[in-house]
């Protein structure tokens, strides 16, 4: 009869298993040193690291390369100089797959010194060193928060085609496809889909990907990005949509104080300030603050910038929303401005949330009416036909509504303060990349 299995355990229990177990881990070997008289391996699995002693009894002449998967059955011993206070000695080392081949990074190092460049193009194994995994675990855990606020909040999540017949935003470039002979486009967004199923569930949600072909070269672009779709129905206006919004973001932050404090600690991240009620301007206060003209249009960044620290001066805030931003700049479906009369107008109801001084949401009401929005396509120009279904849904009877849409990449990126959202995203697509 065959002898029971080793219990396998994970480099994260290690620290709490009792000197003198024997058990088995798996993982790569994340650095080897090979000194005279004793030999080390760190072995790394996806909950941390573990120390393996060899003596020259072990056969330590022949350890695996750096990065080859394996199999290690061995002895728990106490050492305080050991990750988590233990090793493992006496073990019986086997492999997992072949030998691997010299990794273009020393992921053993702290920190990975690599230039962006050339870890884009060996995405898949850059990701492997523990400060980019780390990274990409806030992400995972901002979209286990987005859900668990939502799905408490009695929203359903839907999942919606990236392929479509029609553009969603008029004006904004889109990626055309050939669709068995006739033209199609990646999505530009859920945007229409998520208000039609408000008819169906009232609140919606989406976590999925978007696509913009928008030639921009810069530091926050991307060409698909997650984006975390919401949509609500019977609102009053565009203040019921930040509510929402203020309300995922903090069970966003309080996921990750409890499922990623390692990550945070690894990555030293100062999570923001967001209070209870979110700061809020108007368009048209918020061009006073800045000195702008009265007919500016929209904020450039570093106009956002600017806004960024004069609402943590003074509201002690990470994030500000401004909103009435003008009708003119706004997709056509965007609800008039319905609050007081402010001069410079026709304004919107609708708002961006800037985060640390970066546009991170943009949301608002939406038009209900058929006969506003056949106005509303009228004025832009835009043939009805192009959205006889979404508008065959408006004529059925649609209530006051509303949403927003954050970016996942780029809120990483402010949470953690990269400069880049190329650095959090798994691989990045942009205006010059579209491999690995």
């Amino acid at each position: 009869m065959r002898p029971a299995p080793h219990p396998v355990v994970v480099a994260a229990e290690i620290g709490s298993t009792a000197p003198g177990s024997t058990v088995a881990i798996r993982g790569h070997v994340h650095r080897r040193r090979e000194l005279s008289r004793v030999a080390f391996l760190v072995v790394r699995d996806r909950s941390g690291l573990v120390q393996v002693v060899l003596e020259p009894e072990d056969g330590s002449g022949a350890l695996p390369p750096e990065e080859t998967p394996v199999r290690i059955t061995g002895t728990v011993s106490a050492n305080p100089k050991a990750p988590g206070g233990r090793e493992i000695v006496r073990p019986r080392i086997t492999l997992l797959g072949d030998p691997a081949a010299t990794s273009p990074f020393e992921l053993w190092r702290p920190e990975l010194t690599a230039s962006l460049p050339a870890r884009l193009d060996h995405a898949a194994l850059s990701w492997r060193h523990p400060v980019q995994r780390a990274r990409w675990r806030l992400a995972a855990a901002s979209m286990r928060g987005f859900r668990a606020a939502l799905d408490a909040d009695g929203f359903t999540e839907i999942a919606t085609p990236k392929l479509v017949g029609a553009a969603t935003e008029s004006g904004a470039e889109v990626f055309r496809v050939d669709y068995f002979g006739q033209p199609a486009y990646l999505a530009q967004s859920p945007q229409l889909y998520k208000q039609q199923l408000v008819g169906v569930f009232e609140r919606v949600y989406e976590v999925g990907p978007v696509f913009r072909a928008e030639p921009h070269d810069t530091a926050r672009h991307l060409a698909q990005y997650t984006s975390l779709d919401v949509e609500l129905g019977f609102i009053e206006d565009h203040r019921d949509v930040l509510a929402v919004l203020t309300n995922v973001l903090h069970r966003m932050l309080e996921t990750l104080r409890e499922d990623a404090a390692p990550e945070l600690d690894l990555l030293q991240v100062e999570l923001p300030s967001i209070p209870a009620a979110v700061p809020v301007v108007h368009f048209a206060h918020a061009r006073e603050l800045l000195g702008a003209p009265p007919d500016l249009p929209d904020l450039s960044p570093e106009q956002e910038r600017a806004l960024g620290r004069w609402a943590r001066a003074e509201h002690g805030s990470d994030v500000l929303a401004v909103e009435a931003y003008p009708l003119r700049t706004r997709p056509f479906y965007t609800h008039p401005w319905t609050r007081e009369p402010t001069p410079g107008g026709p304004y919107s109801n609708s708002f961006d949330l800037l985060f640390r001084g970066v546009e991170l949401v943009t949301g608002g009401q939406r038009l209900h009416r058929h006969g506003d929005y056949l106005a509303a396509l009228a004025e832009r120009g835009i043939d009805a036909a192009e959205h006889a279904d979404y508008l065959r849904t408006v004529e059925g009877g649609m209530p006051p509504h509303g949403g927003f849409a954050i970016g996942l990449e780029r809120w990483v990126s402010r949470l953690i303060g990269m400069g880049n959202v190329r650095e959090v995203t798994l691989f990045p697509r942009d205006l010059h990349r579209l491999r690995p």
